[in-house]
């Protein structure tokens, strides 16, 4: 996060955000993870993912019974959905070999964007009275994302190949109206933000930048939200990056940076987006797929037997990460702009333990190992 050179700042609420295409991932995340022994961990247990509001719940509250609480819940969901695709889109990046690449800066460019997405929800939360919770929203991997807004989508954790890009990467950032659907009863995210928007106007609460973070975050300035303004210029921009790159890409290649959908759709297509005169089409200049840690696709439970060494490398692994988000959480809790700066500090760490598993043979099939992206339980005082 922190100063990464090759990474422009612009103006907050610039940027295309997870949530505008989040709809069309599968409903709550996995209630049960493996047990710490079954994936060779220490004593310490996975933190289990804990029930989280449905969008399809949340839109059948009627609009008189919207308040602030109903936007709390809304936009706790939004702190999931952020944080659920950070973890498969970091293991595509780390298995990159050539970090100058043109598929890892685009990678690394969308991890930033992620993370900066991240902090604006959390301080939009923070904004209507409530408090991100954020290691207790950690998914299990694999799994479907938070929410509920659409069925069809599962979350694995690999090394960048051609179907994880498609299959995760593409399908988390998919515009809605490129799809071929069939009936659905689940709501789109269009559907969910006009609702968020119109709560926000009707009920018009006070916004408290108190406990709101300024930091720059990977990519982007994040900045405190302080009226109704800000809120609907975010809002909006979620919605037209979500809704109109459908119809329009060009809409979405401001700062020559394009949405997450179409970068994924260079990566796996193998050419840039360009304009035609029979429409958008990948014809442009070459986007090589680069040369990769073979890191085999995380199964349920994670891995199975895993050597004293590997298990010390996946325990050292999930520390880190569980560190940072204790650390996101006490931030958001009052810890301050330099408590959200050690957390990014943190999150750097973790990059070299993954490296190494990822490098390192399964025993039992092809390919390596890699992170499993666990939430550890701190241990009890009183035990």
């Amino acid at each position: 996060m922190g100063e990464e050179p090759d990474e422009l700042a612009v103006s907050p609420f610039r940027r295309r955000t997870f949530l505008a295409s989040a709809a069309l991932a599968a409903g709550a995340p996995a209630a049960v993870a493996g047990s710490a022994q079954a994936a060779g961990l220490p004593e310490g247990a996975p933190l289990a993912t804990p029930g989280l509001g449905s969008v399809a719940r949340l839109l059948t509250v009627p609009e008189e019974g919207r308040g602030v609480g109903w936007l709390r819940s809304a936009l706790q969901v939004a702190v999931a959905l952020e944080l659920a695709t950070i973890p498969p889109y970091l293991c595509g990046l780390w298995s990159v070999k050539d970090r100058g690449s043109e598929v890892a800066r685009l990678i690394r460019r969308i991890v930033g964007d992620e993370m900066y997405h991240l902090g604006i929800v959390c301080n939009l939360l923070v904004a209507v009275g409530g408090r991100p919770q954020i290691k207790a929203a950690a998914p299990v991997y694999p799994g479907p994302l938070p929410g509920g807004v659409r069925a069809g989508v599962t979350v694995y954790l690999s090394g960048l190949t051609k179907p994880f890009v498609r299959d995760v990467m593409m399908a988390i950032e998919a515009p809605e109206e490129s799809l071929v659907r069939s009936a659905q009863t689940s709501p789109t995210v269009g559907e969910f933000y006009a609702d968020v928007l119109k709560a926000f106007r009707v009920v018009q609460p006070e916004l408290s930048v108190r406990g709101q973070l300024s930091q720059y975050v990977f990519s982007d300035d994040l900045y405190p939200v302080e009226n109704l303004d800000h809120v609907e210029r975010a809002i909006e921009i979620i919605r037209e990056q979500g809704e109109g790159t459908a119809s329009s890409p060009s809409d979405s290649f401001e700062d020559d940076h394009p949405a997450h959908y179409y970068a994924f759709g260079e990566i796996y297509h193998g050419r840039e987006l360009r304009e035609t005169d029979d429409g958008w089409k990948y014809v442009g200049g070459p986007v090589p797929f680069p040369d990769v840690r073979p890191m085999a696709r995380l199964p349920v439970g994670g891995w199975p037997r895993p050597t004293g060494h590997v298990a010390g490398l996946l325990f050292r692994f999930d520390a880190i990460y569980s560190t940072v988000l204790d650390t996101l959480d006490v931030a958001w809790a009052g810890g301050g702009h330099r408590t959200l700066r050690a957390a990014i500090h943190s999150m750097r760490a973790m990059e070299g333990p993954a490296v190494e598993l990822m490098e390192t043979p399964l025993r039992y099939a092809p390919g390596t190992y890699g992170p499993q992206f666990r939430a550890l339980r701190k241990p009890r005082r009183d035990a």
